[in-house]
């Protein structure tokens, strides 16, 4: 093949068509992902977040779609001074600026205090333990009730509004619980009271007893 005949096939018309639609169409993609990612990302656009705290949580919710942005109640509070359904928190500070389409997640005010379950604490564990296990769960304590009894500081039981209650009862947080603990007295009564052993135990019981308990018998020795 001669070198005119070689350059005639490299440069005709079919395979210069192919490589420029070949440029065109890398070009068009181009230009098409960049604008569909500046569409997508909202480059260049911002939204600034307002302060939704205390106000009605459906006004809120819909206040953001108007303004572009999603929205979704997470979780549920319980303030009882503000009334229900109100906006607590709200997962983007208020005067933040955002991307159009981007989700602020709302912590509103429930209708009434939440109830938790009461854990198993009663003849289970020591009033230390138990205090603690009630207070991570968010319960509020009253002075312990004590009774009679061996162990010093061992629960016996828990009490809402005076009334026992067992594991399992679902309480609201804000309902006082009473632990009903042992005083120990029992065992010092009979371990450590001195008057006691010497009521028992004393000269005085020993005196009192008839002679011939207490002499001895010469001819059995």
């Amino acid at each position: 093949m001669s070198i005119s005949g070689f350059f005639r096939k490299i440069f005709s018309t079919i395979l210069v068509g192919n490589c420029l639609g070949m440029v065109l169409v890398t070009v068009a993609l181009g230009v098409g992902t960049f604008y569909f990612l500046d569409h997508y990302t909202h480059h260049g656009r911002e939204i600034d977040v307002p302060d939704l705290k205390g106000q009605n949580s459906e006004v809120a919710m819909k206040k953001l779609e108007r303004m572009g942005l999603r929205t979704e109640v997470a979780d549920t509070g319980y303030v009882e001074t503000l009334p229900a359904d109100v906006v607590l928190e709200q997962s983007i500070s208020a005067g933040e600026k955002v991307k159009p389409g981007r989700l602020i997640a709302l912590t509103v005010n429930a209708s009434g205090a939440r109830t938790v379950a009461l854990p198993d604490v009663a003849d289970n564990c020591s009033y230390r333990e138990a205090r603690a296990k009630l207070e991570i769960l968010g319960f509020r304590l009253t002075p312990p009730e004590y009774i009679p009894s061996d162990d010093r500081d061992w629960v016996y039981g828990i009490k809402v509004n005076g009334k026992s209650v067992s594991a399992g009862t679902r309480v609201s947080v804000k309902t006082p619980v009473t632990l009903v603990i042992g005083d120990g007295q029992m065992e010092e009564a009979f371990n450590g009271n001195d008057s006691l052993d010497y009521m028992i135990f004393g000269t005085e019981e020993v005196d009192s007893l008839p002679a011939e308990e207490v002499n001895f018998d010469e001819d059995n020795l």
